[in-house]
């Protein structure tokens, strides 16, 4: 039996104060509880029916879904109204099969409209997940998964380079394990799900109907979590392995799934469950353990910047972002179109906070014992949904070469000239075998039956960088018409020896104008606050950004200004301009004792 724990609710008087908040909609349910407010107004007035209670009816209508925030106080009907709950949940759900018909064609909302829309939109009209049986989780269809698998491909190698060997531990972790390092079951203890039954055993309704339950007799001595992060099966499992100096460094890394029970989530960027690599390593020295953290910060880096073509702030968490149980946590910071942060990936420098918790200690050259140094590490498939937010427009994807399944569309053009049909069918596959030759993953789209302008428009959803045309035209000319996803005007590469590389130049120049468009962006939305009033009013705007403070203050105001304005300190970015002499922090008034980057953030 799996068991989810369980969050306080609000007190009565917070939930009434953050009821605005709390009531946003941010997908696509707008429009049906919008309708579906009105319907039970309109349901009221013709039944006479009085409300005993002041919250909105679309407070009403999110309570009946289940899906959303509830209001702050009850929704009562008068006793003698005809209009039933039934009614409403029925009229309710009747505007949600109605939202579905109408999202069928598959138009994807503008990211001036609604960002949060256009982002759920944007994800199924690429058809990359689908919505699991589990709430909070979801199935990652075959072009969903492709990404990760891609992600996998361009990291595992460079993990591998640092000496790291992958490894596979269990997803079932004691719960005494977690007892034995306070601060990191501090940090998940809410978001864990407990195993606590090992079998189920059939039995029967009182209608005879025959069903299962959990079977009573089968509870477990001691319930297991399900692997919310692995630090502690690792940490056991190290205390066996580790037993002298030649032993270090002990680098493993695991390609796995995790579950923390989410209450708001975001295809990718927030399930319950979700994908990642997560490396652990042991060392013998502070010094080297924090090398090692930094180092693959580095690789992070360069796989968000080089291939991904994200600009990335890399930097060190503030006490109050560090992941539980960990001494220093460093991270890297990403820009979204916008103008939120996303965290794409940390870093932890554990000390021996671990080491010590499961007494794992290695005999040292003069024969004393010593406990050893950690880090751990990892990135998820948050990553994906960083780079759609990053690059994608309107129209649908925009995937970087590196990350796109398909990175060339090969498009024969139809000719109702039987002989020159075949000629182009000719060319196209000759086209397409000179590309796989040079590992270019590409597709070459024969259907002859459909309009170009429709495989056009499918192509550019789907994300793919680079299309490349051939009609009889384009062969008299020995050429093959190019089109970036990007944007531009078409563009000829000769047909011939040379039409690899020269794809690849095109590709590349994808990636470089992705890469400048997202660092534009980044510089653009970068601001250098020096007063209170700057941060305020640029918190005001539809694309708030990246606020390089000269920070001055504690945990404590950090907080504080979270609390007032939703935005947290992403990180002490590790280039840092020196500050003036006796500067102030514009946001606490005392002087400044580092840089900080504040932003609000999913």
């Amino acid at each position: 039996m799996v068991s989810g724990s369980i969050r306080q609710q609000q007190p009565a008087a917070a939930a009434a104060a953050s009821s605005s908040q709390q009531r946003r909609l941010h997908s696509r349910r707008a429009q049906v509880l919008c309708r579906a407010s009105i319907s039970i107004v309109a349901l009221m007035l013709l039944s006479r029916t009085a409300l005993l209670a002041t919250p909105s009816p679309l407070a009403a209508a999110l309570a009946f879904l289940g899906r959303a925030v509830r209001p702050p106080g009850p929704v009562l009907l008068h006793a003698r109204s005809r209009v039933t709950l039934h009614a409403v949940k029925e009229k309710i759900t009747e505007e949600i099969e109605e939202t579905r018909k109408r999202k069928f064609d598959g138009s994807i909302t503008p990211r001036s409209d609604d960002w949060s829309t256009w982002y759920l939109d944007l994800v199924d009209a690429a058809d990359l997940v689908e919505n699991a049986p589990v709430r909070g989780c979801k199935i990652l269809k075959p072009d969903g998964f492709a990404l990760w698998e891609l992600i996998q491909s361009l990291l595992d190698p460079r993990i591998k380079s640092m000496g790291v060997r992958n490894a596979y531990f269990p997803l079932l972790i004691p719960v005494s394990f977690l007892s034995k390092e306070a601060a990191h079951v501090a940090g998940f203890a809410k978001e864990c799900a407990v195993v606590t039954h090992h079998k189920l055993r059939s039995t029967t309704k009182e209608d005879g109907t025959p069903t299962i339950e959990v079977d009573p007799e089968s509870k477990l001595a001691e319930p297991f979590v399900v692997r919310p992060t692995s630090e502690t099966v690792v940490w056991d499992a190290f205390g066996r392995w580790i037993k002298s100096y030649r032993d270090l460094p002990l680098r493993i890394n695991q390609w796995a799934n995790v579950m923390r029970w989410e209450r708001r989530t975001k295809p990718f960027l927030r399930t319950s469950e979700f994908l990642w690599q997560e490396g652990h390593t042991a060392h013998a020295t502070r010094e080297e353990a924090d090398a090692q953290a930094r180092d693959v910060l580095t690789i992070y880096t360069e796989l968000a910047s080089e291939l991904l073509a994200m600009p990335t702030i890399p930097g060190r968490k503030s006490n109050n972002e560090r992941f539980a149980g960990a001494d220093e946590t460093y991270t890297i910071e990403v820009l979204t179109q916008n103008g939120m942060a996303i965290q794409a990936g940390t870093s932890h420098f554990l000390g021996q906070n671990f080491a010590k918790a499961f007494d794992v200690q290695y005999q040292t050259a003069d024969g004393s014992f010593e406990h050893v140094w950690a880090t751990s590490w990892g990135v998820s498939t948050r990553l994906i949904g960083a780079v759609i937010m990053a690059h994608s427009d309107d129209t649908g994807l925009v995937l970087p070469p590196a990350l796109a399944p398909t990175q060339v569309v090969i498009m024969p053009m139809h000719n109702k000239n039987a002989e020159k049909q075949a000629a182009v069918l000719e060319a196209a596959n000759k086209l397409r075998e000179q590309l796989e030759k040079v590992q270019i993953r590409v597709h070459l789209d024969d259907r002859l039956d459909i309009k170009p302008g429709t495989k056009y428009f499918e192509w550019e959803r789907k994300g793919v960088p680079l299309r490349l045309e051939v009609g009889p035209r384009d062969l008299e000319m020995g050429v093959t018409l190019a089109k970036m996803r990007t944007g531009g005007d078409k563009f000829p590469i000769a047909l011939g020896p040379n039409v690899a590389e020269e794809t690849k130049e095109a590709l590349e120049k994808v990636r470089q104008a992705l890469l400048q468009r997202a660092q534009d962006l980044q510089n653009n939305l970068t601001f250098r606050i020096s007063e209170r009033s700057q941060l305020d009013d640029r918190l005001k705007a539809r694309e708030p950004g990246f606020f390089s403070i000269p920070w001055g203050g504690n945990d404590e105001d950090e907080e504080q200004l979270q609390e007032e304005t939703g935005v947290t300190l992403r990180c002490y970015p590790f280039e840092q301009e020196p500050l003036l002499p006796d500067q102030k922090c514009p946001i606490t008034g005392k002087p400044s004792h580092t840089w900080a980057i504040f932003a609000k953030s999913y």
